[in-house]
């Protein structure tokens, strides 16, 4: 390959990085810039390779990095719109109010908000988990350095609480259908994620001694919109013992568990022309989807020029508790899907053990800036005030909070599956 072409492709990637740690400041949709340079740099691999060998070994490369990226995207397109329409039927506002007295200790909300972030995320997706908690937390009218404070520990938590199911977290997706980590070895994250949590919510709850009044708001709840909520949680529970018992690919289970939603609103007769049922596929985040899609094809453009072996390099220099650690704390800078996507490409060899521990590391430290995971960029375009600056205040908390979460991985993972 020239070497003109591959320094082009890898500043086509550096370029892609920064225009999404940059969002905010140029103004232009991440999605938009990633989805631009990842065809256009496989459009560019294609030309310069032509027909003979090296261009069917392109193809190859292609064909395989789709396939991918569409049982990724069938997945979460499932798991989106599941969760798309609950939303808007305000199911999940419901379960929320029915745990929340009318006054209630600052303190106690804390927890009480750390607890719903940690276990909601584990079903939904992280965008949706953080936008339904930070509506909650508005509402309270708190002081602004409250609300931040509220807002940093819904950020640590939805991401903490997305890494043990593969419904919660992209990045530990990708990690199970690369089949490094099985659905039971990623269970043994939720304790020390949750420990994780516990450990921040702590040390965030001091000054907290103010009561709260909580306007609580109900809506109607519907035979057919209970009947869906269990076809959900059906399909989460399904998904883990099928592919336990018998190896069924996830993204099956949950394209049968959408079909069975679609019957559902039509056995019902919900499914009208004023709100049919398949409209609530426009409604899930296709930005996020996009933003994945553009990502995961700069990654697979990277391996087929074969650059990710520096990923590589860094694991033969360091043993993976340590490596992965830096792993997890790079994230925080770096959008811990190109990097896991980087990762996973790079052929890195480790253990089930070693392979658990970056999961964590990965979903996880990406809390520690704001603009470190999906969670954090919502928060900050929905709460006034929180802001990379104002988040920061608050890095050393995370970071403690981080570095106990993840060295209780390591333990139970090497204890338990080693």
């Amino acid at each position: 390959m020239p070497v003109v072409l591959q320094m082009v492709l890898i500043g086509m990637a550096v370029v892609a990085l920064l225009g999404v740690v940059l969002e905010d400041v140029i103004h232009i949709n991440k999605a938009k810039v990633t989805l631009f340079l990842g065809t256009i740099s496989w459009l560019l691999l294609f030309v310069f390779h032509g027909n003979g060998a090296d261009g069917e070994k392109v193809m190859e490369g292609f064909q395989e990095n789709i396939s991918e990226i569409a049982g990724l995207w069938l997945f979460l397109v499932s798991a989106m719109t599941f969760v798309a329409y609950l939303n808007k039927k305000g199911m999940i506002e419901n379960l929320i109010y029915l745990f929340l007295p009318k006054r209630i200790s600052e303190r106690s909300l804390l927890f009480l908000t750390a607890i719903f972030c940690f276990v909601f995320s584990s079903l939904a997706d992280n965008i949706t988990a953080t936008l339904v908690s930070v509506t909650l937390i508005l509402s309270l009218n708190l002081s602004r350095k409250k609300t931040i404070r509220f807002a940093t520990l819904v950020v640590f938590s939805v991401n903490s609480g997305g890494v043990a199911l593969i419904t919660g977290d992209v990045t530990t997706l990708m990690i199970f259908l690369a089949e490094k980590v099985s659905i039971i070895d990623l269970l043994l994250l939720s304790i020390p994620a949750f420990i994780a949590v516990l450990v921040l919510t702590c040390m965030q709850a001091r000054g907290m001694n103010e009561m709260v009044e909580v306007q609580i708001h109900r809506t109607d709840v519907r035979k057919v919109d209970i009947a869906i909520a269990v076809v959900f949680l059906t399909t989460i529970i399904g998904t883990i013992i099928g592919n336990v018992l018998f190896n069924i690919p996830p993204v099956l289970t949950f394209l049968f568990g959408m079909s069975s939603m679609f019957l559902i609103a039509r056995f019902f007769n919900e499914d009208i022309e004023a709100d049919p049922i398949l409209e609530y596929i426009r409604v899930i985040e296709f930005e996020t989807l996009l933003f994945f899609l553009g990502i995961l094809l700069l990654v697979g453009m990277l391996k087929e020029i074969d650059v990710l072996d520096s990923f590589v390099q860094l694991y033969e220099v360091l043993p993976p508790f340590a490596a992965s650690y830096l792993m997890g704390i790079l994230s925080a800078a770096i959008d811990n899907v190109p990097l896991t996507a980087a990762l996973l490409k790079a052929g890195i060899v480790m253990s089930s053990a070693d392979w658990l521990a970056l999961t964590y590391a990965v979903g996880v430290g990406g809390s520690l800036l704001v603009i470190g995971s999906a969670a954090g960029i919502v928060a900050m375009s929905k709460v006034d005030g929180l802001t990379f600056g104002s988040y920061s205040r608050y890095s050393f908390a995370l970071l403690i909070s981080y570095t106990i979460g993840y060295a209780i991985v390591y333990y139970i993972s090497s204890v338990v599956i080693s």
